[in-house]
């Protein structure tokens, strides 16, 4: 089945490239996507999307200075509107964030049956996409993924000089690994080159503007076509939000986070505490916390399994602090191994190395997150900086500073180009956008909800108040749900600010 005709795309007259070859580009690119739309047919096997959900594929150049020049596909994917002809409203595309993160599931929500999303999905088709370098959309890798995931690593909190070496040196491999592997694509893997791809997809989807809902990254992919489309924008949900502020983007913004996940690491002891009657790992926060350093040292001694260290743990341990979801599985997998169960323990920590296709996306993920982040903006390339600001910071949130400081550190020594982060601003023509944010997330602290709604004028922010998991519109909350469905059925938001309760604390 061939999708619907192509409207002629509004061109991208308005936004903020100065009229430089890049948006002279994304009008050729957006032109040409209007004019072939998009073949939808049924989506490859391997892929896992049943009918109805459809998969096609929109070009677009890898530079869009260069829009005659290479060009790449991006694999998207929809499910069209539950509604009548006349309850529909164009479609709606989805970000869930990363950089790396893959949207492709977002049709699901329908076929799912989301109670949440049954009034959107009436008036909108749901459509996701692989960004560029994602998944099905040109993938870019930086190690082989069957290394990438072998387990134990180094533990990430360092005991001496020694071991800062021997992850400086694991860093600066990685970064050569993504120039090696993946050169081509690294100076064009930017957070404002993916925009312009979301402008082209909308383009050859035929929609004179854009409904959009981003989630976690997918706010500041969306700050920024807010910025380089204002006229594009129909409407905008931005949920878990990051600070758009150039200089947070992206040395800034890992800093914060470690604090903000120590904040929530707290959280989730004192909820594990006050359910010691259940979990038997400690009846008070700090005995709670005594439990996890003593698991972290004897597994740092002897990996369990012999595959799950300290990097292990962290790996599987830090999904509490980001979704109130896991709360109750990580509590029950660790007061299980307590008991004396230790594979549960190294199912859920370990890698799997059998499972080469969900390796292969682990090492993309990961190879994305990276590129851009490491592309979007000037990074430090002092080691000295690295290490004060890290030591400081660890002493007081331990939890996540020195694995998010590894994690980061091929930007340190990137092979490719680094911009200037866009200043995000309301341009001419932007709608009302709507920002939800609870202020407690570990992983995009409050202050980017609010940053991004002093920069987007005439936008309202709902603010769940004494919650903190990662991705508000997902969760039931009557009082946030209702809104996110007004604003995307009608347009309207709240003549002010909103604060709301917080939605259900996770129960034993």
């Amino acid at each position: 089945m061939v999708g619907a005709t192509a409207i002629p795309a509004a061109s991208a007259t308005a936004h903020h490239d100065g009229g430089g070859a890049e948006a002279r580009g994304v009008r050729v690119a957006a032109d040409r996507a209007a004019a072939q739309g998009i073949d939808w047919a049924a989506c490859p096997a391997d892929w896992g999307l049943a009918a109805p959900i459809e998969c096609g594929w929109v070009t677009v150049p890898v530079d869009y200075a260069k829009p005659y020049g290479k060009k790449i596909r991006l694999a998207v994917d929809r499910h069209v509107s539950t509604g009548t002809a006349a309850e529909r409203q164009g479609a709606l595309i989805y970000n869930p964030g990363g950089p790396g993160g893959s949207g492709m599931r977002f049709p699901t929500r329908i076929t799912n049956k989301n109670p949440l999303w049954t009034k959107t999905a009436a008036a909108y088709d749901f459509v996701g996409f692989d960004p560029r370098g994602v998944g099905h959309s040109a993938p870019i890798s930086c190690a082989d993924p069957q290394e990438y995931v072998k387990a134990p690593k180094a533990d990430p909190v360092p005991d001496s000089e020694a071991d800062k070496r021997a992850q400086r040196k694991l860093a600066a491999e990685y970064a050569a690994g993504c120039a090696e592997r993946s050169g081509d694509m690294l100076p064009h893997m930017t957070t404002p080159n993916t925009a312009r791809d979301l402008d082209v997809i909308r383009a050859a989807l035929g929609e004179k503007k854009l409904n959009y809902l981003g989630v976690s990254y997918g706010t500041y992919l969306g700050a920024v076509y807010g910025t380089l489309f204002p006229s594009h924008v129909r409407r905008m949900v931005v949920d878990s939000v990051v600070d758009p502020d150039r200089d947070n983007i992206w040395y800034e913004a890992n800093l914060n986070q470690d604090i903000a996940f120590q904040g929530r690491w707290d959280d989730w002891k004192a909820w594990v505490a006050a359910n010691d009657a259940t979990y038997h790992i400690g009846d008070t926060p700090q005995k709670v916390e005594q439990a996890w350093l003593t698991l972290r040292a004897a597994a740092k001694k002897s990996p369990i399994g012999g595959l799950v260290g300290p990097a292990e743990l962290i790996g599987f341990f830090q999904s509490a602090p980001y979704y109130d979801s896991s709360w109750k599985p990580v509590a029950q997998t660790w007061s299980d191994y307590r008991a004396g169960d230790t594979q549960a323990l190294v199912d859920a920590a370990a890698p799997d190395l059998s499972d080469l296709a969900g390796n292969a996306a682990s090492e993309n993920g990961n190879a994305v997150y990276t590129a851009v982040e490491c592309a979007d903006a000037k990074w430090p390339t002092n080691w000295r900086t690295w290490d004060r600001d890290n030591t400081r910071l660890h002493r007081d949130y331990p939890f996540m500073t020195w694995a998010n400081a590894w994690m980061n550190l091929p930007c340190a020594t990137w092979h490719a180009p680094q911009q200037r982060p866009l200043e995000v601003t309301t341009g001419k023509g932007l709608p009302p956008v709507l920002i939800v944010q609870s202020t407690r997330d570990a992983a995009t602290p409050y202050e980017g909800a609010v940053s991004l709604h002093q920069r987007f004028k005439g936008s309202r922010l709902i603010t769940e108040k004494d919650a903190g998991s990662h991705g508000v519109t997902g969760l039931v909350n009557p009082c946030v749900n209702q809104r996110v469905d007004t604003y995307l059925l009608t347009g309207a938001t709240d003549s002010r600010d909103v604060t709301c309760a917080p939605h259900a604390t996770p129960v034993p």
